[in-house]
């Protein structure tokens, strides 16, 4: 397929709001070195770094006042579907990625909007692959005088950050077979990194990919297929003899991580499609690069290697969560990790990913240069991963591999009530990583499905969630120490945990809950310090940003995915009104955030 470049004039529609014309004077270009170094006042991507870690170096907002956050200004978000918005923030300017591939510009003081794009979407085949229009996450991100936008129609648009004027879109595959994007990219020394998603979709046989393109041009560099390797007899013969064009999933739906020091491009790659191995007909097969991390040369798209979180996934467990860089000793506790290397000399400072990867809950450190396992520990309660042999390789529990399409097999680890895209936040000050999910179990039966353009090929018949063995709710929040595995503290709670993580030089994390809650966590002891009703379940990203001396945090309301699911478990959760997506923005009085 020939992918070409296309200069835009009428195919979109951006709104300049001439008043807010000054708001914009200031704005400098984003630098490879802001990129891999930002300002301390600004959030120039999804999770703020290229390590994925969701930490900012503001302290004006802390433990001691936090208490005294208030309010600071709202805005109501144009368009609907589930919220899992990431705001940025350039020299005062916020920038906002919404669904349906809208873009906003607003003053980060007030929240007067300085310009809007609203990109020109097909006509969608299929109830799948229309909704994936309506849960966009994270999907721009801010490199030089742009802004990247990844649409639902699987195109990069490259905005004027300044006007929001389309400058060029690239289609970097074809929507038309179900191939979507629903994360947004990572641009780095000049190249745009993204990952495909869509391929659970019945015309996307082949699988799905990551891939780099130029930033000036939008021109393809590299892509690198998430079910096919022809330089590595595993990755082929893990199928069971299915070629590569008759392959589905491994969807790349969430953001990767890069590190500078070695160039390399940490990703995930999603579960295999359809869900049960007996419908798939790889029976006994690993499916590689499915449920994997991958490091990948940023330059060339070489896979330096990869580490398997999850071979023979039966249950739609979809290891394609964040990455986190993280430099730190390594000295597993025997009491709380469930495996810990050999190789690992206690005390020794290791360049290490950190990842919950997949709904299961399983915690994982990996070793950035060979992909190591050092350790890995439960935090829900899960019953797929059966343990670990001697050189960290995973063992799926081969007796919840439904043998038939007819077998009902109880799963703990929930495939729409455990972890998802919810990020999770690292904090060099506590080496603790803090992360939201859900602690579910159900009852799942494959089922043969029916092959429909523009429909999803999951098949498979699920019971409804139920909470854990011993437990009577399914919200989750927890607190893991990246050097011995402990478990620091958790939250449980009725209500899901249902934005990502924030945590700051404040000593404070921040999450929100499907209950409208917006929460501040001492990172230490996981005191609450500060909480906020807002209008419905707080979704999205949270950040903080801080403008002519002034730090801000900001989040997004709406409805999330798994709400509905975990009525199941605790019916008062009908109680929120899923409507008003909404961004708060909250500040110190200006009195104390003069000190």
């Amino acid at each position: 397929m020939n992918f070409k470049t296309l200069a835009l004039a009428a195919a979109i529609s951006a709104t300049f709001v001439p008043a807010a014309f000054a708001d914009m004077a200031a704005y400098r270009p984003v630098t490879d070195a802001n990129v891999l170094n930002p300002e301390a006042g600004e959030w120039l991507m999804w999770r703020r770094t290229v390590d994925n870690q969701a930490y900012s170096p503001l302290e004006q907002v802390n433990a001691k006042n936090v208490g005294e956050l208030r309010m600071e200004w709202s805005w109501s978000l144009p368009v609907g579907g589930l919220t899992e918005v990431a705001p940025l923030v350039r020299d005062g300017v916020m920038f906002v990625g919404m669904n349906r591939s809208v873009v906003q510009a607003l003053d980060a003081t007030n929240g007067n909007l300085i310009w809007e794009y609203k990109h020109k979407n097909p006509e969608w085949t299929g109830g799948y692959h229309a909704s994936q229009a309506d849960r966009q996450r994270n999907n721009i991100v801010l490199y030089k005088d742009k802004v990247y936008l990844t649409t639902a129609d699987a195109k990069i648009v490259a905005l004027d950050a300044k006007t929001g004027k389309s400058l060029w879109e690239t289609q970097a595959a074809d929507w038309k077979k179900g191939f979507s994007y629903t994360a947004g990219a990572m641009v780095v020394n000049g190249l745009i990194y993204t990952g495909m998603s869509g391929c659970s979709i019945a015309d996307t046989g082949g699988g799905c990919f990551i891939m780099a393109h130029d930033a000036e041009t939008g021109k393809e560099v590299w892509r690198v297929n998430t079910l096919s390797d022809l330089t590595r007899k595993e990755v082929e013969a893990s199928w069971n003899g299915i070629p590569p064009e008759n392959r589905y999933g491994g969807s790349a739906w969430i953001t990767g991580a890069y590190d500078a020091k070695r160039d390399t491009l940490f990703w995930g790659v999603g579960m295999p499609i359809p869900w049960a191995e007996s419908v798939r007909g790889t029976q006994g097969g690993a499916t590689l690069y499915t449920n994997s991390t991958l490091a990948i040369d940023a330059k060339t798209g070489k896979v330096k290697w990869y580490y398997q979180h999850l071979g023979r996934d039966d249950w739609d467990l979809d290891s394609v969560f964040e990455r986190v860089l993280v430099e730190s000793e390594i000295a597993p506790d025997a009491k709380e990790v469930r495996y810990m290397s050999a190789k690992v000399k206690p005390g020794k400072k290791y360049d290490v990913i950190v990842t919950v990867p997949g709904k299961y809950g399983t915690a994982f450190v990996l070793e950035r240069d060979t992909g190591d396992l050092l350790w890995a520990r439960d935090t829900a309660y899960q019953n797929v991963v059966k343990g670990f042999t001697k050189d960290g390789k995973s063992i799926p529990n081969a007796d919840l591999i439904s043998k038939t399409i007819d077998q009902t097999v109880h799963v703990c680890g929930g495939r729409s009530l455990g972890k998802l895209w919810q990020a999770g936040a690292y904090s060099p000050k506590t080496n603790s990583f803090y992360f939201p999910m859900a602690e579910s179990c159900r009852d799942l039966t494959p089922n043969p499905g029916e092959y429909v353009t523009g429909g999803a090929l999951g098949f498979q018949k699920s019971g409804p969630a139920q909470a854990a063995p011993g437990e009577t709710n399914t919200g989750r929040f927890y607190a893991f120490n990246v050097k011995t595995g402990k478990m620091e503290w958790v939250k449980k709670q009725a209500a899901l945990f249902t934005s990502s993580a924030l945590t700051t030089a404040g000593d404070l994390v921040f999450v929100g809950d499907s209950m409208r809650n917006f929460t501040a966590f001492e990172q230490a002891s996981g005191k609450q310090l500060w909480n906020s009703k807002l209008n419905t379940s707080v979704s999205g990203n949270p950040m903080t940003y801080s403008v002519n001396g002034k730090q801000y945090i900001a989040i997004t309301t709406g409805p999330h995915a798994q709400t509905p699911t975990a009525v199941a478990v605790n019916p008062e959760l009908k109680n929120v009104n899923d409507t008003g997506h909404s961004l708060f923005v909250f500040a110190l009085p200006e009195a104390k955030a003069a000190k």
